[in-house]
């Protein structure tokens, strides 16, 4: 049985999870912001250690690598991607996001827009065809300013998307392939064929602007790969919950798949609890990220925000808050400030001895003694207390008028008390009822899991032995999978849906072509349909899942009604948009329950240290256990401290802890009396 390899990058650290049957190791390496294919091949390079195994028999033996990566999501933090230009119908240049909700710099610059005369009625009629040398000419006008890439967003294209392909055949004929001066040609109808006119334009922008840097380094980061023995291909998570070849990777599906890998790990630790609801929460280096499950299906959304520019391409729904244990802090106009700037990995936290010399949330821990900087990832990487010390001193207590201890305290305050409110907002507007199961994960939240359930008034929280690198295990219960969108604009009846067969047959021929070309016969793909339905009544469009023969007969076309009506309520509808989704599944790791531990809980105890839980309090001695010696039956009390070698989890007072057949921890907060 080979191995299976699991990566994923965040914006401090860079995460492994390696399966071999049933054992399972977790490796973290620091994340190499200026080529993520470094921290890739490190992280590889980690795996192979842990297992004892030399580099190119350990990925010989490969069977999957599936990676999960920030460079998207970093481009657009950073504003570094590709030189834009834009081609739009005339008079619709407005549509095209050149300025930012936020601030920044905008992805497009005013001068990358041009119009084009051409004309779709909003049945899909082409009325006024581009011509030819008009589209020429605005294409070489915005590659004499510049543009590194063009973006064909026409007006009505989502219904017809003819005058988008004959612009990019006219561009392509000028510039073919084979040229040096080819630039890559994006049209807005491929990215999306759902309504929104500005949603559709946002998302076409957002995938040209990150494309280039992601080509770039994930085909670097496979032919390193396959240099060193690999013989398969290599994996890209999306948002969706699928995986894919870089080739068949659009650059806005990679957004957000660190987090959308985690939330389908939390979601498989539900099913393992029976908990239909749960939220996951993931605290890294750099940022905090929710999700939620209800009634056992992953948070998606319809319509998401991207850096403030909303997108009508579907995914997996992640709300993401500045704040991780590379959170800065910093006092403004006499106030104490944490978050959402971070040290991210280089320089880091003042603690990790790089050149940060800004205040953190991990600084503030390893000032009050929560982090040991002896034992950070094992004793993997030595962590500088003083330095934490100067920095908080320096940045924070100094202006504040405080002690170096006070303003820990105040940061880890700060910090908690925010992460709270936003998985309390989450639990409200969710939905989620009174007590959801919280699921922990990322490098720095066992640390502060217990204080933000406090404040959420969340009452139960798993941790795994994964969950310094949850995204990481997450990403392996992905499969190999697409998503395939087409225009429907049919009543909810009978014969609305009988319509549907042609576009039904085009979109199975289409999957099975891209999924034969990940290597999958047919015979090994599950399918499955989603109607977008839109209420005559008005409203946001209502998601319905459908199974694969749904459209297959009469009989089926009946059932699959009977639910849309029933999901439309009075007043009916029309289906906006038809979905087909395919899997081909892969091999995953299985969490396998263990017997009880033969060996007391005192053996997994190295110590105390001394930890200041309180303003006004002198230190605690805290007992120090070794949390990759804790096993099935085991159980104890906070306040405690709990050590892995990718985390360290603060068990507050008032909560308890077990350890259940499948090594995760169980922690729940006492019922008051």
């Amino acid at each position: 049985m080979g191995y299976t390899i699991d990566i994923d990058t965040g914006g401090t650290f860079t995460d492994g999870f390696i399966a071999n049957g049933q054992r399972a190791e977790a490796v973290k390496v620091p994340t190499t912001p200026h080529d993520l294919t470094v921290c890739f091949a490190e992280c590889v390079k980690a795996g192979a250690a842990r297992f004892g195994v030399p580099l190119e028999d350990f990925l010989y033996d490969t069977e999957i690598i599936r990676f999960s990566n920030t460079i998207g999501t970093n481009t657009l933090i950073q504003r570094d991607g590709a030189r834009v230009g834009v081609l739009v119908t005339a008079g619709r240049e407005a549509t095209v996001p050149i300025t930012d909700p936020a601030g920044k710099t905008p992805l497009v610059a005013p001068d990358m827009v041009l119009g084009v005369a051409e004309e779709i009625d909003a049945r899909g009629a082409a009325l006024r065809a581009p011509e030819a040398n008009a589209v020429l000419a605005a294409a070489q006008a915005l590659i004499d300013r510049g543009a590194r890439c063009l973006v064909v967003a026409f007006a009505n294209s989502h219904l017809n998307p003819a005058h988008e392909q004959a612009a990019r055949a006219a561009i392509k004929y000028e510039y073919p392939r084979d040229y040096l001066g080819s630039v890559p040609v994006f049209l807005a109808s491929n990215i999306s064929a759902r309504d929104g006119e500005t949603e559709r334009v946002n998302a076409a922008c957002i995938n040209a602007y990150i494309h280039a840097r992601l080509v770039r380094l994930l085909y670097k980061a496979g032919e390193d790969l396959r240099r060193q023995q690999y013989r398969g291909s290599l994996f890209i998570s999306h948002n969706d919950g699928a995986v894919a070849r870089v080739a068949k990777t659009r650059a806005l599906s990679t957004y957000n798949s660190g987090p959308a890998g985690g939330l389908m790990g939390a979601r498989l630790l539900g099913e393992l609890y029976g908990a239909a609801t749960l939220i996951s929460a993931d605290m890294g280096g750099t940022s905090f990220d929710l999700g939620y499950v209800r009634g056992g299906e992953a948070s998606y959304a319809l319509t998401a925000d991207i850096e403030g520019l909303r997108v009508n391409l579907p995914m997996l729904a992640i709300r993401a808050i500045g704040a991780g244990g590379g959170s800065i802090a910093q006092v403004v106009a006499g106030e104490l400030c944490v978050g959402p700037r971070s040290a991210g990995a280089l320089p880091g936290p003042a603690c990790f001895g790089l050149g940060g010399t800004e205040a953190t949330v991990t600084d503030a821990n390893v000032v009050l003694g929560i982090i040991d900087p002896e034992c950070f990832l094992g004793g993997g990487m030595q962590l500088d207390a003083a330095k934490a010390q100067a920095a908080i001193a320096t940045r924070i207590a100094a202006p504040l008028g405080i002690s170096v201890d006070e303003a820990a305290l105040r940061i880890r305050a700060a910090i908690d008390g925010h992460m709270g409110a936003a998985t309390k907002r989450l639990k409200e507007d969710a939905a989620l009822g009174d007590s959801p199961l919280l699921v922990v994960y990322g490098g720095a939240g066992p640390a502060h899991c217990c204080e933000v359930a406090r404040i959420a008034s969340l009452p139960r929280i798993v941790m795994t032995p994964f969950s310094a690198v949850f995204s990481a295990f997450g990403a392996s219960t992905m499969d190999v999978g697409h998503v395939y969108y087409r225009r429907a604009e049919v009543a909810v009846d009978e014969s609305g849906l009988a319509a549907l067969s042609a576009t039904v047959d085009a979109l199975k021929a289409e999957a099975a072509r891209d999924l034969r070309g990940e290597g999958y016969a047919n015979g090994a793909i599950t399918r499955t349909f989603e109607l977008f339905l839109r209420p005559a009544r008005g409203g946001a469009e209502i998601r319905l899942a459908a199974p694969a023969d749904a459209f297959d007969d009469a009989a089926g076309r009946r059932r699959l009604l009977v639910d849309a009506l029933a999901a439309l309520g009075a007043g009916g509808g029309s289906i906006a948009t038809l979905a087909l989704r395919t899997r081909a599944e892969i091999r995953h790791f299985t969490v396998a329950p263990t017997p009880r531990a033969d060996r007391p809980l005192a053996a997994a105890r190295k110590g105390t240290r001394a930890v200041l839980l309180a303003a006004g309090s002198s230190r605690t001695a805290l007992p120090v256990y070794d949390l990759d010696r804790l096993g099935h039956g085991h159980a104890l009390a906070g306040p405690a401290l709990l050590e892995s070698t990718t985390t360290t989890l603060l068990l507050g007072a008032h909560w308890h802890l077990r350890v259940d057949a499948y090594r995760n921890c169980v922690i729940e907060r006492e019922t008051p009396a």
